[in-house]
C-alpha cells in the first residue's frame, strides 16, 4: 500500500518539473527576445547554439523530473544548466527582482539535489521500470529479521 510520501514526491516533481517545461516552451515561444535578452546581458557569441541549449535542457530535462523518466539524470543536467545561468543573469544584488531570482534559483537547485539523490519515487516511470533505488526511504522491509540472543 502506498503511502503519503508517494503522493507528496510526485506533487513535488510535478511542481519543480513544470517551472522548467513551461520556461523552455515560452523560450521555444520567442526566440529572438529571448537571444536578444542573452546578448543584453554580454552573451554575444554562440547566442543561436546557447539558446537551443537552453531550450533543450529546459525541456527535457523539466518533462525527465516531471514525468520521473531518469529524472536523476534530468535534475543533475538542470542542476549544472541553472549554476552558470544563476550567476551570469541573476548576480545584480542591487536589483531587488534580480536578487529574488537568484535566491529561488538556489532553492530550485535544492529543490533538484534532491531528486538527483533520492531519485523519483514510487509514482513514477522510474520506478516502473525498475525497483532499486527510486524511493527516499522504504516503506517497510518485505521481511524482518529477528535476532535471538
Amino acid at each position: 500500500m502506498m503511502n503519503d510520501k508517494a503522493y507528496v514526491t510526485l506533487v513535488g516533481r510535478v511542481l519543480i518539473g513544470l517551472i522548467f517545461v513551461m520556461s523552455g516552451v515560452n523560450k521555444i515561444a520567442d526566440p529572438q527576445g529571448t537571444q536578444q535578452y542573452m546578448a543584453a546581458m554580454g552573451i554575444t557569441t554562440a547566442t543561436t547554439f546557447l539558446y537551443a541549449g537552453a531550450v533543450f535542457v529546459e525541456v527535457a530535462g523539466g518533462l525527465s523530473v516531471l514525468l520521473g523518466v531518469w529524472a536523476k539524470w534530468g535534475a543533475a543536467a538542470l542542476i549544472v544548466f541553472m549554476i552558470p545561468t544563476t550567476l551570469m543573469f541573476h548576480m545584480n544584488f542591487g536589483d531587488q527582482n534580480q536578487t529574488i531570482h537568484f535566491m529561488k534559483n538556489l532553492a530550485m537547485i535544492g529543490g533538484l539535489l534532491y531528486v538527483a539523490i533520492y531519485g523519483s519515487g514510487r509514482l513514477s516511470v522510474d520506478r516502473g521500470r525498475s525497483w532499486r533505488d527510486q524511493d527516499v526511504e522504504p516503506e517497510e522491509p518485505f521481511l524482518k529479521k529477528v535476532v535471538h540472543q
